[in-house]
């Protein structure tokens, strides 16, 4: 199908605002604004350094965890919602889809780089459970299963969220979605591998701390 012009720049405009949208979502960061708030403190400057849910816990305690993962988990799935609602009657199944895995990637780079932090976030392991939820209950819950299985497991998050972001990409196949969507869900998968290459060394050289330890500790 050829486009015209003025469609190419409404679809280009589409993208855009999309990706700006969620950026702006991912922006909310909860960990942060948490120990700001109540426990006086940047969370950036405690456990791992990590601005996300799995240090809130090392820092802070699992219910302030639980807490913080609830809210990454619920702006992603606020803003790609939203998107739902605003294009889905305009636009054709698979693109829709295109644009919704698009919006979730940057609810991801919004809470892994926020503009008003000096860009050090989290690692989007939270926003790309909320990304999945509201997307296909399908792929997240296999992903879920995924995490939790082998956290507990081995006892490392960072091993059980490798294992995440490879059944994202594989689930994302399986179900037929487009090659856009697939490539975003490739995109996510080294984004966290990435986010997560200290956690690795540390596990390989048995320096990270495990999970069960954190929580019995707190």
């Amino acid at each position: 199908m050829i486009l015209g012009n003025g469609e190419r720049r409404i679809r280009m405009l589409t993208y855009v605002l999309v990706s700006i949208v969620g950026y702006l979502a991912g922006c909310f960061q909860s960990s942060y604004i948490l120990g700001k708030t109540f426990k006086k403190a940047d969370i950036r400057t405690l456990g791992n350094g990590n601005a996300g849910a799995s240090n809130t816990v090392i820092s802070f305690g699992w219910k302030y965890g639980a807490v913080v993962a609830l809210l990454d988990i619920g702006k992603a799935i606020i803003s790609i919602i939203a998107i739902k609602i605003f294009l889905e009657s305009t636009m054709a199944h698979e693109q829709l889809n295109n644009l919704l895995y698009l919006n979730g990637l940057f609810v991801i780079l919004g809470h892994n780089y926020p503009f008003y932090m000096k860009f050090r976030g989290g690692k989007g392991t939270a926003s790309l459970i909320g990304m999945l939820s509201a997307i296909d209950y399908r792929i997240a819950i296999v992903g879920i299963l995924g995490i939790v299985i082998v956290t507990v497991a081995t006892g490392y998050i960072a091993l059980g969220t490798m294992a995440l972001v490879f059944l994202v990409v594989v689930t994302t196949f399986y179900f037929n979605y487009s090659m856009g969507c697939v490539m975003i869900a490739i995109v996510i998968a080294l984004l966290s591998l990435y986010k997560h290459r200290v956690n690795i060394y540390r596990i390989l050289r048995h320096q990270e701390t495990r999970l069960s330890d954190t929580i019995k500790k707190k």
